[in-house]
Formats: C-alpha cells, sequence, structure tokens
C-alpha cells in the first residue's frame, strides 16, 4: 500500500486517502489513477445519493498562494466518468476541477463547489483531446481554470469557503456511474503565488 507519493516539482507529498482506494502509478513524472465502481465525491442538493469519501490523492501545499496545474487526459466509460484536480478542506468544504464525460457523452469542464452541499457546474465542451486543469489560490479565494493549450486559461469559477488554511490539493478519478475509470495527469506544474489578473487568460 502506498503511504506517500513524490511528483517531481511538486514540494509536498501526496497522501492517499477515501474509499474505495483509487490505485496510483507514477513513471516519468505521469500520474495515473485508475478507481473502481460508483467512485464519486458529491453531496447532492437533493439530499440523495451523497457519497462522501472516494479515494484520492492530495497534499498540504502550505498557508500561501500557488498554481497547481496538470493535463488530463481521460479514458472515458461511461457518463460522469472524470479526472479531477480537488482541493479539499474538510467533508463538507472542498471543490472540485473536472474533465468528464457529460450526459450527452461529451467530454466536457465541469465545476463542483461543496460548502455544506455540491452544486454542479458544465463549462464547456471538448473534442475529447487531453484538457489543462488549473487550481490558484488567492489569499481567502480559489480560482478554477482550464485550457486547451495549456497557453490560454479560461476562468470556470472564482469562489471562497471560508478560511482557506489547511486546504489539501491533489487527485481524483471517478465513475459513480460506471464500472471504473482511469485518468492520466501529465506536465503537472506547482508554482508559488497566484496570478496577477485570473481573468485575463494568463
Amino acid at each position: 500500500m502506498v503511504t506517500s507519493l513524490a511528483l517531481p516539482g511538486v514540494p509536498f507529498p501526496l497522501e492517499p486517502s477515501g474509499n474505495p482506494p483509487v490505485r496510483s502509478v507514477l513513471a516519468d513524472g505521469v500520474l495515473t489513477l485508475t478507481c473502481g465502481p460508483e467512485s464519486d465525491l458529491f453531496i447532492d442538493p437533493s439530499g440523495e445519493g451523497s457519497r462522501l469519501d472516494a479515494g484520492r490523492l492530495t497534499g498540504l501545499p502550505g498557508d500561501q498562494d500557488f498554481t497547481f496545474a496538470a493535463r488530463v487526459s481521460v479514458r472515458f466509460g461511461a457518463v460522469f466518468d472524470a479526472g479531477v484536480l480537488l482541493m479539499h478542506l474538510s467533508e463538507r468544504r472542498w471543490a472540485k476541477l473536472c474533465y468528464e464525460f457529460s450526459p450527452q457523452r461529451r467530454p466536457t469542464a465541469v465545476t463542483v463547489v461543496t460548502h455544506g452541499t455540491s452544486d454542479d457546474s458544465n463549462s464547456f465542451e471538448t473534442a475529447g483531446a487531453p484538457l489543462w486543469l488549473r487550481i490558484t489560490r488567492s489569499g481567502r479565494a480559489w480560482a478554477f481554470h482550464a485550457s486547451e493549450d495549456g497557453g490560454r486559461w479560461r476562468l470556470l469559477r472564482y469562489f471562497t469557503l471560508g478560511e482557506a488554511s489547511g486546504a489539501r490539493v491533489g487527485f481524483l478519478a471517478q465513475s459513480p456511474a460506471g464500472t471504473g475509470c482511469t485518468a492520466i495527469f501529465d506536465q503537472i506544474v506547482y508554482k508559488p503565488g497566484a496570478p496577477t489578473d485570473l481573468r485575463d487568460g494568463s
């Protein structure tokens, strides 16, 4: 059982948590996660079908501003299969930035922000090529961006969950309606500090 994982260029270890656990393989800086069936992290606003504890890999970047990004490829099979960048504060305070298979069976950038219960917001569809995802901390605020080329970033969400101290960040694979999903994360980058302008595409 892996107790922690060191990613090149990421100055904090990633530790597994959650159930069912996610399987991870790290080779040449490429992280591959495979989850089992019905794996998800979502607190449904209806009060039904919530899942609180999906397997994930996260670490503590410390109480400072930062950006954390990766290029994500997903072996989509079932609706809602996804590769995810995750920010996690507590059982009911967390947020997901997902490359997800929509009900229209289109690869889609999706965000979920959870403060007691989860919301769910689909952003834009892609042709199925890998998608870059980025989490930024800026003081008490968080920003979620996505990019189709790794250069020009679209702001998808700008939000706060209150005090940001103690936030963990990392990776998740999910398959809430399927038999399992594999997500591949490469070009993983961690940088101290936040962009000066979160809305100008930089």
